[in-house]
């Protein structure tokens, strides 16, 4: 397996289970613990979460789930890049990357000081993202997104989910090679166009994608519905659940969690270290 990222001269090892910490500027996205939309608040959560363990922190500027509020490119620009400032002036070794479907803000981002690119449209959103991150040269985190936010969990359809993510993330991987993307991460999308069925049968199958293509895997798991909504309960409520199935990730293979919940998920990995030793 592809155990290493160069992050702005810097090597990422994934020879052992990362964890990412997540942070949303913005006022809407799904889970509220996750929003930070003042600079003070910003700050003691980046600062918490690196201190709990967290080996990347992953900057939104716009909400992804259903029904969220658009978000033009000049606002998502403006939080995007003042976040990424504000950290990296007060903790300036931080691997910061930038969760975006605009190239233009992957490119500026990166110009800040981001050093991956985390892209939920794997590019159909904007044509011109594998061309940027080919010219950035940063890791490059390639979903899984069947529809778009707006119309994805309308009933979504497959005949096997395993094999058609798997093609998908086949062919993607060719094209984002062909422009010279060296440094590829696979994210299978848990939520992103998937029943609750269909998460599920990807994260008992979750070593396939690493198995046939050889690259890391990101596990999105932490309070989406898919455990939330199968146990009755609200985002809020889903740390328990987000923790088990933390470890189901890790025995499949993930090699990074992204996550609302820092400690405990670097927990988890310690666990699932002793385990395997």
């Amino acid at each position: 397996m592809h155990t290493t990222l160069s992050c702005r001269g810097r090597l990422l090892d994934l020879s052992r289970p990362l964890v990412m910490g997540i942070l949303n500027i913005t006022t809407d996205s799904f889970y509220g613990g996750s929003r930070f939309t003042e600079t003070d608040a910003l700050l003691q959560q980046a600062e918490k979460m690196l201190a709990e363990g967290a080996a990347i922190l992953d900057i939104g500027g716009a909400s992804s789930r259903p029904g969220a509020a658009e978000v033009d490119e000049a606002e998502e620009t403006r939080r995007v890049t003042g976040a990424v400032k504000t950290i990296l002036q007060r903790f300036p070794d931080t691997l910061l990357s930038v969760d975006t479907w605009r190239a233009s803000v992957a490119q500026v981002a990166a110009e800040a000081g981001a050093a991956i690119v985390n892209d939920i449209s794997a590019g159909r959103m904007d044509q011109k993202m594998y061309e940027t991150v080919a010219a950035l040269q940063t890791p490059y985190i390639l979903m899984h997104m069947k529809g778009t936010p707006a119309d994805m969990q309308k009933q979504p359809v497959y005949e096997d989910v395993v094999t058609e993510v798997l093609d998908f993330f086949i062919a993607e991987i060719t094209k984002l090679r062909v422009l010279g993307v060296r440094d590829i991460v696979l994210d299978p999308g848990f939520g992103f166009g998937k029943t609750i069925a269909h998460n599920y049968t990807l994260l008992k199958n979750l070593h396939v994608f690493q198995r046939v293509t050889g690259l890391p895997v990101l596990a999105g798991l932490s309070r989406k519905s898919m455990i939330y909504k199968y146990l009755g309960i609200q985002p809020e409520q889903a740390l328990n659940g987000t923790t088990a199935l933390h470890m189901v990730a890790l025995q499949q293979g993930a090699s990074i969690l992204r996550v609302h919940d820092v400690r405990e998920a670097v927990e988890a990995i310690r666990l699932w270290e002793a385990v395997n030793e």
